[in-house]
């Protein structure tokens, strides 16, 4: 419901976030040259994370080869991680690429890592088109930031 009803900015997250000094509040876990990695605030699962370019950008093929470099490596950096911290059964990994394909911050790509397991999927999201998130993003995010930073 939090993001249901709260207002829409005019302004990037992703570009806003990462300008700010506080990682913990804007759920930032790791930091690298060209990306960053951030604790979806409105997941779909828990542990959802998603890999950021620093530069707000919409295509693919504008990016410089040391930022798509970087941002695979980040990805699978946050596979091992959530392999190693919650061990789910499965990913989904991927990118929504304009507001036609879902993209919820349009005009700023970023890849998306989402964590399953068996049965994640019950009926709170056919009957009541709503998620249940087992735990709360405080206690992910440090759990998440210890194992990025042992």
């Amino acid at each position: 419901m939090q993001y249901i009803t709260k207002s829409k900015d005019s302004d990037c997250i992703f570009c806003t976030k990462p300008k700010q000094d506080n990682d913990r509040i804007n759920l930032i876990l790791h930091r690298g040259k060209n990306n960053f990695i951030i604790l979806n605030a409105y997941p779909y699962n828990p542990g959802h994370l998603m890999v950021v370019f620093y530069r707000h950008i919409s295509n693919l093929e504008d990016l410089s080869n040391e930022e798509a470099k970087e941002h695979f490596e980040l990805i699978q950096k946050s596979v091992a991680l959530l392999k190693n911290t919650i061990h789910p059964s499965g990913f989904n990994v991927g990118l929504n690429i304009g507001k036609v394909a879902g993209a919820g911050v349009d005009g700023h790509i970023h890849t998306h890592i989402v964590p399953r397991w068996q049965g994640d999927v019950n009926f709170m999201p056919v009957l009541g088109e709503t998620r249940v998130i087992s735990e709360g993003l405080d206690i992910t995010y440090d759990k998440f930031k210890d194992a990025f930073n042992p």
